[in-house]
């Protein structure tokens, strides 16, 4: 099942039990796919696709939330938090630290990368292999820990 049946699956269930942040979270997720099912190409997105629309929207209510908390506004950060962690579970599962270690160090004797001049060409590697599976930022941080 695509991640956008699931959502609407999803959007019902929360219907019925009255979840407003669930709810809210959900629609958020419909109209990120519906902009990008109608941004002018007549081809309809692919699982990859619906995985960063996710990881966008994710992302964002992390970063809405952080900006929230530095200001001790913790009644606006929850809820962010919250719809954060209910479009989280349409993405797939991922990496631990030590599996992402051992993942980046496979790609680092791959490219034989050996200081951080090469963490660019590196990270490009990482990121299209990783992705969906763990955090950008985690990725970068990793990549520089390896090289330095």
């Amino acid at each position: 099942m695509s991640v956008q049946a699931q959502v609407m699956e999803q959007m019902k269930a929360a219907m019925k039990s009255k979840d407003t942040v669930a709810l809210e979270a959900l629609r958020a997720l419909k109209s990120a796919f519906l902009l990008a099912n109608t941004s002018g190409s007549n081809v309809s997105l692919s699982e990859e696709d619906e995985i960063k629309i996710v990881q966008k929207l994710v992302k964002q209510r992390k970063d809405s939330a952080a900006i929230f908390q530095e200001q001790d506004r913790n009644d606006l950060a929850d809820p962010e938090l919250a719809q954060a962690k209910i479009l989280e579970q349409f993405l797939p599962a991922q990496m631990g630290e030590e599996e992402l270690k051992s993942a980046i160090n496979a790609i680092i004797s791959q490219t034989g990368a050996s200081s951080m001049r090469d963490m660019g060409k590196v990270m490009g590697i990482a990121s299209k292999q990783l992705a969906g599976k763990a955090d950008g930022k985690a990725i970068s941080t990793i990549v520089k820990q390896l090289l330095s």
